[in-house]
């Protein structure tokens, strides 16, 4: 009993030191997954803890089955209109992507090692895709808005090209132990059997999960574990038949968390209580595996084969494999520098191992040493390449809470809070002047907090800097009121420098924009509408930033609708006369 009590103490505390260390995550620039993995490398046999662990076969449990919520938490937060901008570029990058990054790898760390061929391309293979759960970690709490496209892009990428990576580990496992049986058709029978079951058992879950969600009437506390238990189901069911159990539980979380319900905010934030911790017991249980010392020792080779892989392999896979969207060079950097790796590899890296391969455990302390370095360098970098390359676009101005009060199955009301800001527009109003050019029967304030305390509404009542004011707020309102209590001069100028000084109907004609300011347009784009000038010109699906120069102006898509429709195009003249480089 002891034992199990010292067991728990065990456990207890080192989630506890994780997560307490989260508050350093933000002052040292480090990201949090970096933390939890020093916390396990502390406690472990060579650190200050002194833990002896080593069980390959555990940590491989703890990291699927922490990898199963993390994907399934990314699967319910991703926006299928994500899929619209980015499914099929994020496609290449998960199949052909990986395959690129893995021989370019493959064959550089045959030669630089010395080590055999397919040992070499195996060791690429372990690292050869991003991690999912580095991925959504990172990104969303990067504190930079990019870009829509470079986001989705990089987020399905790195939830789908799992069963890439899995399959070309397995199969050259299988091609270094049992040669003689290995076989293309074979292999390829393996890949199709993991993509097609993943999705097939990933829609088919989802739907149910969807389903029931929808027509249970349960307890708030027992949605999210019905969503978490049946995408585990849905994961376990796809590795059993042979399919890919994480392709399976991204797209189950994608389909039930676009299924708006009664259930779906309060899971929301349970799933993410969930996912931290996943998170965090994951990289604490790698961190105690590891040992210091045998990182050290192969810390160069580990150095110049991440260094490979971040300024060569993913570069040429990314642009090989993606240059045909119409991505500008510098989404195609981005998008090449934020190829993340995280515990995926680690947890490949455990299957030579528990195998049986030949120097699996050089393997295993490369492809370790590679996600610190990766983490440490890549990671930690996330924001200030953002703005470096320019693919963010300006803090968009957002409730600062919300709520949603279902009164039927079907019916529901938003409940949104608005802090007010110092000389934001709204102050010195009234609570009901803020909306009174908007439909007053739907957007009315219901509460009004200052100082911690629910202010009493009257006729004189005003609103103050600091003060929480909640509004009842129907969906094509929530932003027009947000941008009345954030706009202050400051972001209305960040926004003008982004966007432009002027605003520009996207149905208006290029002919009238260009006898305006004298711009030289052929007779065939003078006949269309801006909105049309800007499709033909960039040749792609357009999101928020996108850009095309018109003669010394540029056109800034400024905002769409919920269907992808252009709402409102900024226009900008640079300074010095000349467009800026879009």
């Amino acid at each position: 009993m002891d034992g199990i009590n010292s067991l728990f103490l065990l456990g207890g505390l080192l989630l506890f030191i994780s997560v307490i260390s989260t508050t350093l995550s933000a002052r040292l620039g480090l990201p949090l997954l970096l933390l939890f993995l020093g916390v396990g490398m502390l406690a472990g046999e060579e650190g200050i803890g002194g833990i002896q662990f080593d069980s390959f076969v555990t940590a491989t449990l703890i990291g699927q089955l922490a990898l199963a919520v993390i994907l399934l938490d990314g699967g319910l937060r991703t926006k299928l209109d994500s899929f619209r901008i980015a499914l099929k570029p994020s496609a290449v990058l998960a199949s052909w992507g990986v395959i690129a990054t893995v021989a370019l790898l493959g064959v550089f760390a045959t030669l630089y090692m010395g080590v055999d061929w397919r040992l070499g391309i195996l060791m690429a293979a372990i690292v050869g895709s991003t991690d999912a759960g580095a991925v959504f970690s990172l990104l969303r709490n990067s504190g930079v808005r990019l870009n829509q496209r470079v986001q989705a892009t990089l987020e399905i990428e790195s939830g789908a090209n799992d069963p890439m990576a899995i399959f070309l580990v397995t199969a050259l496992i299988a091609l270094t132990l049992n040669p003689e049986e290995a076989g293309i058709g074979s292999f390829l029978l393996m890949l199709v059997q993991q993509l097609g079951l993943g999705l097939l058992l990933g829609f088919l879950g989802g739907k149910v999960l969807s389903r029931l969600v929808r027509r249970l009437n349960l307890a708030e506390g027992l949605y999210a574990l019905l969503i978490v238990s049946g995408g585990l189901l849905v994961f376990a069911v796809a590795n059993l038949l042979g399919g890919s159990g994480f392709l399976a539980v991204y797209l189950a979380g994608i389909l039930v968390g676009n299924q708006r319900s009664h259930a779906t905010e309060h899971v929301l934030r349970v799933m993410d209580g969930l996912a931290w911790l996943a998170q965090a017991s994951m990289f604490v249980v790698l961190g105690l595996l590891v040992s210091p010392s045998r990182l050290l020792e192969h810390g160069m080779d580990a150095l110049v084969i991440a260094a490979f892989l971040m300024l060569v392999a993913r570069p040429i896979a990314v642009i090989s494999s993606i240059w045909r969207f119409h991505y500008s060079r510098r989404e195609l950097a981005y998008i090449s520098w934020v190829g993340l790796r995280g515990a995926v590899p680690i947890t490949l890296a455990m299957m030579p191992l528990m195998m049986g391969v030949p120097n699996a455990r050089l393997l295993f302390d490369v492809a370790f040493a590679v996600v610190i370095l990766s983490l440490l360098i890549q990671g930690a970098t996330i924001p200030i390449v953002a703005h470096w390359l320019k693919v963010t676009v300006p803090p968009k101005p957002e409730p600062a809470d919300s709520r949603e009060i279902w009164l039927s199955e079907s019916s529901s009301v938003q409940l949104f809070a608005y802090q007010v800001v110092a000389d934001a527009e709204v102050e010195g109003m009234h609570p009901d002047e803020v909306a009174r050019d908007l439909d007053l029967l739907a957007t009315r304030c219901f509460a009004l907090i200052r100082d911690d305390n629910r202010v009493e509404l009257s006729l004189d009542t005003r609103l103050q800097a600091g003060d929480r004011a909640w509004y009842i707020v129907p969906e094509d309102q929530i932003n027009v009121l947000a941008k009345r209590f954030a706009e202050t001069g400051t972001s209305m100028g960040l926004a003008q420098s982004f966007f432009g000084e002027f605003v520009v109907n996207p149905a208006s004609m290029a002919s009238d924009l260009a006898d305006a300011y004298g711009l030289s347009l052929d007779e065939t784009e003078r006949n269309l509408t801006l909105q049309a000038l800007f499709k033909k010109r960039f040749e792609g699906v357009p999101v928020e930033g996108d850009r095309i120069a018109i003669g010394q102006f540029v056109l800034t898509l400024k905002e769409v609708d919920a269907d992808g429709n252009m709402r409102w195009l900024g226009l900008k003249c640079p300074v010095d006369g000349s467009p800026e480089a879009v």
